[in-house]
């Protein structure tokens, strides 16, 4: 363990740098705040992960609707694949992720302390940093999520990787060096986060408990920052921006460009043309989104759903084959408890496909691959019969 005491104007600042899989943490944490009696402490979580932490069956209240709908499946994968990691790394070593933030919080409690979440949400934090990722680093991104998190690595490897660094510190690291564009918001941003949350706290004696691999960076943001702007500062690295990107046009330029297709050859071509056009598109569309779902291991109906919808959700930039798909999947397919309570045991990729919640998830991603697959071919097709 790192420990560290800056004096910020009148606020004595103790910051304690832990492993996030370390007994030897857990009980330095204990010491350490029992020693300085602070006003305050401070835990390196956001209200997400400090109720994950609280509640081990949280993802039994996953509400898999509202993650089809409101286009959460990547940020959902990525919090699952990650609580996972933890917990695999945790079981290996013995100490549960995490260990020192929930003995720090108990600490704190028995001594009447206040306590603090100075981490800025994860998915604040994944949000922001994919809306500023180019779509090649996106693809980059996804292929790595599912194969990276699924290498098994020598206990010996993973000691030494993790013995100055926490979990997710590591890998979002590991992210930034892969994809050097979102360094700023995987890290910096979040050191000047915790730096202005501990500031803000009108504690006079503040210990924070914070993994070793922020340790630098919060002490530097803690020199630099300027208390007369924390509320302003705060506000806009909570904020998560919208990408400015002629790429959003696309879908509706796609329906455009379909009935002038359409219209033009109805007049010029004639009828047959016209219904050849829309076989064409219904054909090609259909069976690549349906050919998405079955990879998925999708039920039948689900896969008949895919085919039907596409065609007519590739003309409407506002809803996805996959969410149908998903819907049909719901319908016929309803999770059950044990596939809630097994979220927990997904270690390998295998495990995405038997498990009925992320096999629901698998069918809406690969439907909606499948359609976009199937406009990219379709559209330059139809237009070169012209």
């Amino acid at each position: 363990m790192a420990k560290e005491t800056l004096k910020i104007g009148e606020k004595e600042v103790v910051l304690v740098g832990t492993v996030h899989i370390s007994k030897e943490s857990v009980d330095e944490v204990r010491a350490v705040i029992r020693k300085q009696k602070p006003d305050a402490v401070g835990v390196e979580l956001c209200e997400n992960r400090f109720e994950a932490l609280k509640n081990v069956k949280k993802w039994e209240d996953t509400n898999i609707l509202d993650i089809i709908k409101q286009g959460k499946i990547f940020l959902f994968l990525i919090n699952l694949l990650l609580s996972n990691y933890q917990k695999r790394l945790g079981d290996k070593f013995g100490v549960k992720p995490g260990s020192e933030f929930v003995e720090a919080i108990k600490v704190a409690e028995e001594e009447k302390i206040k306590i603090v979440l100075i981490d800025r949400d994860i998915q604040t934090t994944l949000k922001r940093a994919w809306n500023k990722m180019k779509l090649k680093e996106k693809l980059k991104l996804m292929f790595g999520v599912f194969l990276g998190f699924f290498e098994e690595e020598e206990e010996e490897d993973i000691i030494e990787k993790l013995q100055d660094k926490d979990i997710v510190n590591e890998l979002l690291n590991e992210l930034s060096k892969e994809i050097p564009s979102v360094k700023e918001t995987l890290i910096d941003e979040r050191d000047r986060y915790i730096a202005l949350k501990i500031l803000q706290s009108d504690a006079k004696k503040f210990v924070a408990v914070i993994g070793r691999g922020h340790m630098e960076g919060v002490k530097r943001a803690l020199n630099e920052l300027n208390k007369k702007s924390i509320k302003k500062d705060l506000k806009e690295l909570e904020v998560i921006p919208q990408k400015k990107s002629n790429l959003r046009y696309i879908g509706y330029l796609i329906p455009i460009i379909f009935f002038g297709i359409v219209i033009y050859g109805f007049f010029t071509k004639g009828l047959e043309f016209t219904l050849k056009v829309f076989l064409i598109w219904i054909i090609v569309n259909g069976t690549l989104s349906a050919i998405g779902a079955a990879l998925a291991f999708a039920h039948p109906v689900s896969i008949l759903v895919a085919f039907i919808a596409a065609p007519i959700t590739s003309l409407n930039p506002t809803i996805a084959a996959g969410w149908f798909a998903g819907l049909a999947e719901i319908k016929f397919r309803k999770p059950k408890i044990k596939d809630f309570e097994g979220l927990n045991n997904i270690n390998g990729l295998t495990d995405l496909w038997k498990n009925g919640v992320t096999r629901i998830i698998l069918v809406v991603a690969f439907s909606n691959i499948g359609s976009t697959i199937g406009t990219i071919y379709a559209i330059p097709y139809i237009i070169s019969l012209l």
